[in-house]
């Protein structure tokens, strides 16, 4: 690969990565006619056109997919090698991207991350919240934290929490008014705060155990949010029963601000792992990184 294939292939993964050419002309810190002038260069090079110049988005065409996925590895793998060379004799540094969604770092990541930036300065963090089942290689991502069973085949993962139960829970004048649910079939007579994934737009399930079985509720609702801690809020304002990952409320259950219900009925998902592809292992900041977190796992 010669330095000129090298440099138009880096501006246009940048182009796909940040969607638009004016946003990867200000992530390169490029002119944007230099930065069309290497995208037109490079469709010369292969003969094809790499974009759908016909739609009003940016839309990659068949052969310029295929550029994306055949290369993002390889230019990966390039610039890690240059980087390990240079991290010989030197602090660690450079930029380090994390995708996690909001409940990981609730759970986790908001008790280290500052610490990290602090022991590291010249490391520049990027925290990306997003509860999208994210190509971390693909996005340009070093890290992702997600439930055990959302991460993608190849990964390497580590465990960072024990499996979470996801409480079930309602404000004390709410139970006052509607009354404790015993069973499971109570909960018909309630209705329900509902999640909405923001990234799939799809409403999480309501899910519960009976006799170490997974069952699926399909009640009522009150209200459908796409935030966690609207979640618990609606919850405290009355509006039905809540459902959070049980670390994320329980101090609101211990000091009786939020009622928990039938506890032997909630559900356990796998615990929070922090995954990543093998090809950066070697640089310095991604080292120091998974050292850091490693050290603040307490299983």
């Amino acid at each position: 690969m010669n330095s000129a294939t090298y440099a138009q292939l880096n501006v246009f993964k940048t182009v796909v990565a940040e969607g638009s050419l004016a946003a990867a002309a200000r992530k390169l810190e490029m002119a944007p006619p230099s930065l069309s002038k290497a995208i037109k260069l490079l469709e010369k090079n292969v003969g094809l056109s790499l974009f759908d110049r016909s739609a009003r988005k940016l839309i990659l065409t068949e052969a310029g997919q295929m550029l994306f996925d055949r290369t993002s590895h390889l230019l990966a793998e390039f610039e890690a090698a240059i980087e390990e060379v240079k991290d010989l004799d030197s602090e660690p540094s450079g930029q380090l991207r994390i995708t996690l969604p909001r409940l990981a770092h609730q759970i986790f990541f908001s008790n280290v991350y500052a610490e990290f930036c602090q022991k590291y300065p010249e490391i520049k963090l990027e925290i990306s919240i997003s509860d999208e089942a994210i190509d971390i290689v693909k996005e340009g991502f070093d890290f992702g934290i997600r439930f055990g069973d959302r991460i993608s085949e190849g990964m390497i993962a580590k465990q960072l929490t024990l499996p979470l139960r996801e409480a079930i829970f309602a404000a004390p004048d709410y139970i006052a008014k509607h009354g404790q649910p015993n069973s499971l079939r109570d909960l018909s007579e309630h209705k329900l705060i509902q999640y909405r994934f923001i990234a799939s737009n799809q409403l999480a399930p309501f899910k519960v155990t009976q006799n170490n079985e997974a069952l699926t509720i399909d009640n009522e609702h009150s209200i459908i949010v796409n935030d966690t801690d609207l979640v618990v809020e609606s919850a405290k304002k009355k509006l039905g029963l809540g459902r959070m990952i049980e670390n994320v409320v329980v101090n609101e259950m211990s000091r009786g601000a939020l009622v928990p219900v039938l506890e032997e009925h909630w559900f356990t998902y796998p615990g929070l792992f922090l995954y990543y592809s093998q090809h950066n292992k070697k640089l310095k900041r991604f080292r120091v990184f998974l050292d850091f977190i490693t050290s603040r796992i307490e299983l």
